[in-house]
């Protein structure tokens, strides 16, 4: 009698339940789901750019997709030079190569703080700053990413109605480095300068940080603009300085003096940007960038 349950188990185990029972229990743990990998988008340039003052933060916050990772890494007051020598570059090359993406692109743009009279900053333009450029397009190559050079964001300074173009021949050395080197563009000087001429004066204060003071403002409705201060924030409760007296002044005031090393102060100014600013020209960048790297397209929000 004790052997027919031995019986019934060896007949149970020749019937056809027999193999799946024995795949079941010689199964393997599951693996694990294929990852899905997205585009990671990490900014490179000066205050134009970076989280207070320039379009980046728009940028990364309203034009591409969920499935995108938009790092700003933007510093105000750095050119071609100062980033490298500062330390910055190596941080931006510690996140461009961490992997885990399908593709990495990186968009460098530099121009404002290379201009002469800016001590510690300043490139030649004719050998230090294409040379740069260079420099990062060969570094993020080598890094396993895709370089996107943009030409710099113009300022929005008129004399006569028209805007005064101190940036361009740092845009068009920018324009020939991405020829040279087979690099996508995005010619954001001349998107903006072509929209802020059609603004004019009075219009185009309208992206700046805060608004002018109404000696500034008077001056911009006669179509030149006038040099605009840089105050400290105001402090609740203290008295706001007066502004300066209605003297001659030149039409474009001194970039070098005016945009102090780091960030910019929530002031009026022609370079940098308020909110209004920030998201007019970060959709002109999605746009254009859209255009200048297909393979992006469909991840961005023009």
């Amino acid at each position: 009698m004790r052997l027919k349950p031995l019986l019934l188990a060896a007949t149970l185990l020749a019937t056809p339940f027999a193999a799946p029972m024995a795949a079941w229990a010689q199964a393997t743990p599951e693996t694990d789901p294929p990852v899905f990998k997205s585009p990671k988008i990490v900014l490179i340039g000066d205050s134009t750019t970076a989280v207070q003052g320039g379009w980046g933060p728009s940028f990364c916050g309203k034009h591409v997709t969920s499935f995108v990772a938009c790092i700003n890494l933007a510093r105000g007051g750095r050119s071609t030079s100062n980033y490298r020598l500062e330390g910055s570059w190596k941080l931006a090359l510690h996140e461009i190569r961490s992997g885990g993406f399908s593709d990495t692109y990186v968009l460098i743009q530099f121009g404002h703080n290379d201009q002469p009279g800016k001590p510690g900053r300043s490139t030649d333009l004719a050998t230090e700053f294409p040379a740069n450029l260079k420099r990062y397009v060969e570094e993020v190559r080598a890094a396993g990413a895709k370089p996107v050079l943009l030409t710099p964001l113009t300022r929005r300074q008129f004399k006569d109605g028209k805007l005064i173009d101190d940036l361009g021949p740092w845009a068009q050395a920018t324009r020939k480095v991405a020829a040279e080197t087979g690099t996508p563009l995005v010619d954001l000087h001349a998107l903006s300068t072509a929209a802020v001429q059609a603004m004019g004066p009075v219009e185009a204060m309208r992206l700046a940080q805060s608004p002018p003071d109404a000696r500034v403002r008077d001056a911009a409705r006669s179509g030149t603009t006038i040099e605009a201060r840089f105050y400290e924030p105001a402090i609740p409760g203290a008295a706001v300085p007066p502004p300066p007296p209605p003297v001659a002044t030149p039409a474009v005031q001194t970039n070098a003096a005016a945009e102090p090393m780091g960030t910019p102060k929530q002031t009026f100014d022609y370079t940098h940007l308020g909110h209004e600013g920030a998201d007019y020209f970060s959709a002109i960048v999605a746009t254009a960038l859209a255009d200048a790297v297909p393979a992006l397209r469909r991840q961005l929000l023009p």
